[in-house]
């Protein structure tokens, strides 16, 4: 009788069939191998990528690690937003910042002084990896180069005057601009792209808002004086006539803008009867002020205002109160969320 050859032939398939399956698992592993690895080295390129991001300032482009050690920053356009961010600072410029800036209040950041005398010193015994220059102390930007060689130094300035055109839009773009460069560097783009979409909505309701033919009269307060805020002059009200198309209440020599300040007497700027006056406290933000009489009070209590059309039917905006050293996006989101409540009213 023939012996059955299936045992034989079952016995050489399962043979088979581990070997293959010892192949194929060591194939896969390999492959994974291969994967992890590969997925490691493209993590550690996308490190790599991240360390440093180049961002351009008013001088050029300048490499700056991200997320910085040591950071001093100098430009009150940024405070707020820093603050927010959580970002920690090792020196500011006390002297000329909110007095509620939590950075005055925080013993272990530094203070290198105002503009006008700085503690340049401060600075390079901070010993940054990031200095961020802006406005008031852009004249010191040389210099402090100069001092920390191995840090990189970002000047954020902006020039809004008449006599640098486009005053608006520079404005607008200048704010826009530094807060996201802000955002690449300490790797907070999303908060960065927020801040700057609300910006264009605040812009656009506020623009909205004004009827196109009210008679604007914008001022600054100081030392219970009361001056002239030109069209196109000056950093704060200036630049808003291009950016809302406010028609100005005053014209001198029918060139509004070449005038500010001192140049035109409270009279005169009650006779323009504005119907509307916006008004900066310049005193309110610098903590030193201690005796400073409100603008609030200097507005109402002047008796060469009373008549106007703005007084009389309550048309009266005041920016916030640190707006003079806090001229961040932030106070900007406040102060056009507030004229345009008070003009559709």
């Amino acid at each position: 009788m023939r012996k059955s050859i299936l045992p034989k032939l079952t016995v050489v398939a399962a043979v088979l069939a581990l070997a293959l399956t010892g192949c194929s698992g060591k194939s896969s592993n390999t492959a994974a191998t291969v994967a992890s690895t590969q997925s490691s080295e493209s993590a550690e390129t996308t490190t790599e990528k991240a360390s440093t991001v180049e961002v351009t300032d008013i001088h050029g482009t300048v490499t700056v690690p991200v997320n910085p050690k040591n950071v001093v920053a100098l430009d009150n356009r940024t405070f707020e937003t820093l603050s927010d961010w959580g970002i920690k600072l090792a020196a500011v410029p006390k002297g000329v910042m909110p007095a509620d800036s939590p950075y005055v209040a925080d013993s272990e950041v530094q203070d290198i002084g105002d503009h006008k005398e700085p503690n340049l010193e401060m600075i390079a015994a901070a010993d940054p990896e990031l200095v961020i220059v802006g406005q008031r102390f852009s004249s010191y930007y040389e210099d402090i180069k100069k001092l920390v060689p191995n840090a990189a130094v970002i000047d954020l300035s902006f020039e809004v005057s008449k006599e640098a055109g486009k005053s608006g839009e520079s404005f607008v773009n200048g704010l826009k601009d530094s807060t996201i460069t802000l955002g690449k560097i300490f790797d907070k783009n999303e908060e960065a792209e927020k801040l700057t979409a609300d910006f264009d909505k605040a812009i656009e309701k506020a623009k909205s808002a004004y009827n196109g033919t009210d008679k604007i009269m914008s001022v600054v307060v100081s030392g219970g004086e009361i001056g002239f805020s030109a069209p196109l002059s000056g950093r704060v009200w200036g630049p808003m006539y291009e950016v809302f198309g406010w028609k100005s209440a005053l014209e001198v020599d029918g060139a509004s803008s070449d005038h500010k300040g001192d140049d035109i007497s409270v009279e005169a700027i009650a006779q323009s009867n504005p119907d509307w006056i916006f008004v900066m406290d310049r005193d309110a933000a610098i903590s030193s002020e201690k005796d400073a009489v409100p603008a609030k009070d200097v507005i109402d209590n002047s008796p060469a205002l009373q008549n106007t059309t703005a007084i009389s039917k309550g048309h009266v905006v005041y920016a916030p109160n640190d707006t003079y050293t806090n001229e961040s996006i932030q106070t900007y989101l406040e102060l056009f969320d507030n004229l345009a409540s008070a003009l559709t009213k």
